[in-house]
Formats: C-alpha cells, structure tokens, sequence
C-alpha cells in the first residue's frame, strides 16, 4: 500500500471529549439489536430479585414463631410444623433465586461477548471503508490500540457489570417495594441513608470520568510509541536513540500511571462510601426499631426482617459502585471505538452499470488536468496532464516530493482527486469500482511486505488455481529459486516479516508475487532498490518479459534503468516539465539531463 501522506511520528488529532452519560447512551443504543435477550436477562433478573426479597419476609414469620418458644409470648409454644414449612418455603425460594440469576448471567455474559464480536466485525470492515488519508494522520499504534484494547475493555467491562447493574438495580427496587410494605418509617430511615451515598457516587463519577478518557487516550499513545519503535528497532539502536526512546516511553508511561492512579482512586472511594452508608443504615433501622418495637408499633421479627432488608437493599449499592467503575473504563474506550467507527467513510462512488473487463482492457490511460492536495489547502499535483499509449513504458522521474508516488496513487484510486480526470480506455475512474481498478494493475512497490505463511502462500496471495510448477517457473524468472531449493520444505517453508531473510530475498519475494498477477498494467516503484547490481540485471529481464503487451508505469531514481522507457515523465513540484524519451531529453540538456548527469558524476 503506498503511504503518501505527510503525518510525522506523534501527529493525530486527539479524541474528541464525551462525557459519561452520552457514552452509555451510545452503548445502549448499540446493543438494541440484542433487545430480545437483554429483555429476557432483565426478566430473569427481575425474577431473580422477587424470589430473593420475599424471603426475608418469611424470616420474620421464623424469627416471630421461635420467640414464642423462647418465652416471648408467655403462654404459647413453638409449632414445630409451622417452622419446618417456612425452612422448606425458604429453602425452595433462595434455590429458584440461585438458579434464575445464574440464567441471567450466563444471558447476559452472552449479549456482552455476541456485542464484543459484532464490535470487532464491524471494525474489520470499518478499515477497508476508510480513506488512506485516515491512517496518514493517525499514528498506527493508536489504532491498533483502539480496534484491540478498548474493544477489550469494553467487552471485559460489559460483561463484569452489565448483568450486575441489572440485577443489583431490580434487586433494590424490590426490597424498596418490600419495605414500605412491610414498614413505611424503617424504609424511610434506609432508603434516607441510602440517598446520601446516591449523591456521592454521582459527584465520584462526574469527577472521575475525565480520568478514565484520560487513561485510554494516554494508553494509545504509548501503544502508538511502542509500535513506532519496534517497528524501526534497528535505527534506534544505530542512532544510539534508545535513551531518547526511553525517555518518551518513561513520560508516556508516567501519564497513563498518573491517569489511572487518579481514576481508580477517585472510583475507589465508593466502595467504602457504600459500605459506611450501609452501615449507617444498619445503626439507624436497629434505633428507630428498636423504638417502634418499645411502643408496640411492630413485632422483634420485623427488625431481623429489616435488617435482612437492609443488607439486600446497601449490597447492591456497593457492587453498583464497583460496576460503575467498570462501566467508566467501558464509557471511556467505546468513545474511541465509536469514534472509530463513525469516522467518515470513503465516498460513494457513481458507478455505470458497465462493468470493467480486464481480459479486454486495450491498455490507454489519460491524466486529465489532474489537481490534488493531502490537504485542501495545499496541493500538491497542481496541474497533471499525461497520456500512456497501449503497451507504452512510461517513466515517472524527479526529485525527492517531486509528486511521483502521488501520480501512482491517485491512479490506483488510494486518494480521490480534487479536480481533474483519469481515464482508463476513455472511461474514468470515478466511473469505476476501486476493486475493479486495483484488478487492472500488477504493482511491485519499493516496500516488501512479507507475512506469516508459507513461501508459496507469500507469491501466490490472494490467487487460486496457481501450482507449483509455475511458481516455481516465476521465480526461476527472478532469480529465487535457488534461495527456495536452499530452505527445508522448499516453497512450504514457513516464513514471516521476522525471520532471517534479506532484504534483497524480499523484494524477489515481492517481485515474484507481482509476476503471479495476470493483469493489462503495471506499476513498479523502485522495484529493484533492495537487490544487487547483478541481481538486478536478471531482474530488469523478468521486468522487460514482464512489460511486454502491458502499459506500465515506472518509478525510478537510478535513471540508469529507465533508459529503454517509451515516454518519460519529468515531474518538479507537482508539475510535468519535460517529456519524451531519453535521447530526446539528453539532448534538450535541461533538467533532466542534469539529474541524469549527476548521478554519474564524480
């Protein structure tokens, strides 16, 4: 892929700041079309919590028939009967409880993980719908680390809080309910002190939440560092850069320690703010019913009832408290993640219904008063006009940032043009599918790129039907098969970016995987910048079989090796200032006869 634009490490735009009452509303925006089985998880939560707070109010039937056994009312006896119906009534409700809430978590862990993989799915194909200026002005670090760890937090959080704050929220409803019923002035004396930790968990969370965006933008940015210095491990350790390196790691890692040091402590406290308002809660129903039991107001078994009550009623508050620090992880990656998502897509393109065959492609192809900037307001092609003839050799030749590179983009479709035309056999190419266009064009780029896989794998990507014997033929072509008779298994060797290859193996690689593609054009970047003088010869050969009956493109800085080329295109800053062939050019002694010149000078 080629990387034209002009992002320096550390650029990017930063995220965009939400707050946490707006990142949940997107998350339960997204998680409608799991409505079904959350509504059913709620059902079963709700369920859940009935069973469980309608225990407690058989606990004072219990509690209120053994104080008749232990003579607190005079005169009557324990029913024994009674006793062992209320521990079997008991024993049955706290079972189905049990059972219904382990339902509801595995419901709910479901809908968290379904979410999640839905998460990456769409994400997967969000990236093949961005424009590549997208990826010139974010660091990759930062992405990958939103398409890998927020997407992470935000399934992990879901999964860890989701069922909780359901059940915990309808289990507190529910024993509400139960004590007004069971007792208006106890539940206002609970319900009271459970209004003031409501309170404080809401000023914990306004506070915190900063902290929390604060921690997943930092952890980007250190992702985005050590992605940008394994991935140039031996310039840094050339340049004697690795304390410089380490530097800027130690103060990027400082921020995300600072960030999440002050989000978990804030979000700490309210555990213990919970705790203390249970306890609170505890002393005042045990004073103020102690009181009513005084006056006769209410039995012993209601106070044991409300303290049950009490515990089902600051329990959930607390483990809500814990969720909701969880939820802020969840809040503050799924605004990456959505902000990923909602980031604008490549344009819809106008397509006639005229579809491309490329068996039949004659090969001309038209640069029409092409205009285009990485930035609207700075162009960088200002004026482009071109034509290649079927089967034509054309060179693209000029200084560094002359535009070249740019050229081949715009013809591959990478970046949309701001003005202008390209036409491929009189049609245009915003007439076409960028899928259709890239199937028109073979390219060998200056760049290799070698994944994991297999030899053969590597040469025939993305192709089907290819066997051995003309892989094999192909890289007798370029020179490779005498490396690949020298591995174990031969073309099914195993490989990656990572092993011992040189530089000059990849690019045959490369080199080798353009000649597997069956296509009317070509396109080679400095293909043969990474081999040696003699391998190059053999590769200029494979090129010139590889040319014959194809209109192709080269790019090159070694004049050297475009000097059999059709029509060469001299380009300084984004403009054409000399055409023609090479003898015609050397005679004309202009600018590109001095390039040519002082390469060979001394």
């Amino acid at each position: 892929m080629f990387n034209g634009g002009k992002r320096r490490p550390g650029e990017g735009p930063e995220s965009r700041s939400k707050n946490f009452s707006a990142a949940m509303k997107r998350l339960i925006k997204e998680l409608r079309g799991l409505k079904f089985l959350v509504a059913l998880g709620i059902l079963l939560a709700v369920g859940g919590s009935i069973l469980t707070i309608v225990a407690p109010g058989f606990i004072a039937d219990l509690t209120d028939e053994v104080a008749k056994g232990l003579g607190f009312v005079p005169g009557v006896d324990i029913n024994f009967d009674t006793v062992h119906g209320i521990l079997i009534l008991m024993v049955i409700l706290y079972g189905s409880a049990a059972l219904v809430e382990l339902g509801e978590g595995l419901i709910m862990s479901h809908v968290s993980n379904v979410f999640a993989r839905d998460l990456r799915e769409r994400i997967s194909k969000k990236i093949n719908l961005l424009p590549l200026k997208y990826f010139d002005n974010h660091q990759t670090g930062d992405v990958l680390s939103r398409v890998t760890n927020d997407v992470d937090t935000v399934a992990t959080s879901l999964n860890t809080s989701l069922s909780t704050i359901i059940s915990e929220a309808a289990l507190m409803i529910g024993v509400a309910i139960m004590m007004f019923v069971t007792n208006w002035t106890l539940a206002l004396v609970a319900v009271g002190a459970s209004i003031i930790g409501f309170i404080g968990m809401g000023a914990i969370l306004g506070k915190s939440q900063k902290y929390f965006e604060m921690r997943q933008k930092e952890l980007g940015k250190l992702n985005a560092h050590i992605e940008e210095v394994y991935s140039g491990l031996e310039i840094v350790k050339a340049y004697n850069g690795k304390a410089d390196s380490d530097k800027k790691f130690d103060r990027l890692n400082k921020r995300v320690y600072t960030a999440n040091q002050r989000s978990q402590f804030l979000s700490g406290l309210m555990s213990p703010i919970m705790i203390f308002i249970g306890n609170f809660g505890y002393v005042a129903v045990c004073i103020v019913g102690a009181l009513l039991t005084a006056d006769h107001i209410i039995s012993f078994g209601v106070i044991v009832a409300f303290i049950t009550y009490v515990r089902l009623f600051t329990s959930p508050l607390q483990r809500i408290a814990q969720s909701a620090t969880s939820l802020q992880s969840a809040a503050a990656a799924s605004e990456r993640v959505f902000e990923f998502i909602d980031e604008k897509e490549m344009p819809q393109q106008k397509l006639t219904s005229q579809k491309i065959d490329k068996n039949s492609i004659r090969g001309d192809i038209e640069f029409r008063h092409v205009k285009f900037g990485y930035n609207d307001d700075k162009l960088i092609i200002k004026d482009f006009s071109a034509e290649a003839k079927a089967g034509q050799k054309i060179a693209i030749v000029g200084p560094t940032g002359a535009g070249k590179t740019t050229i081949v983009n715009l013809l591959m479709k990478f970046y949309d043009i701001n003005s202008g035309d390209i036409l491929i056999d009189n049609i245009s190419t915003s007439e076409m599918s960028r899928e259709e266009i890239h199937s028109l064009f073979t390219m060998v780029l200056q760049d290799t790129w070698v994944f994991a896989g297999t030899v053969r794998d590597n040469i025939v990507y993305n192709r089907r039907g290819i066997s051995d014997d003309e892989v094999m033929k192909i890289c007798d072509t370029v020179g490779l098969s005498h490396f690949i008779k020298t591995l174990p298994k031969g073309l099914s060797t195993d490989i990656s970016e990572n092993e011992s290859i040189s530089a000059g193996q990849k690019q045959l690689l490369t080199i080798a995987r353009g000649m597997v593609e069956d296509a009317p054009f070509l396109i080679l970047d400095e293909a043969t910048s990474n081999v040696d003088t003699r391998t190059e010869e053999l590769v200029q050969k494979a090129m010139d079989k590889l040319m014959q009956g194809r209109t192709s493109f080269i790019i090159a800085h070694r004049l050297s090796t475009i000097k059999n080329a059709d029509l060469i295109l001299v380009m300084n800053e984004g403009n054409i200032i000399e055409t023609g062939n090479h003898n015609q050019l050397m005679k004309k002694k202009g600018f590109y006869a001095d390039l040519y010149n002082s390469q060979f000078s001394l």
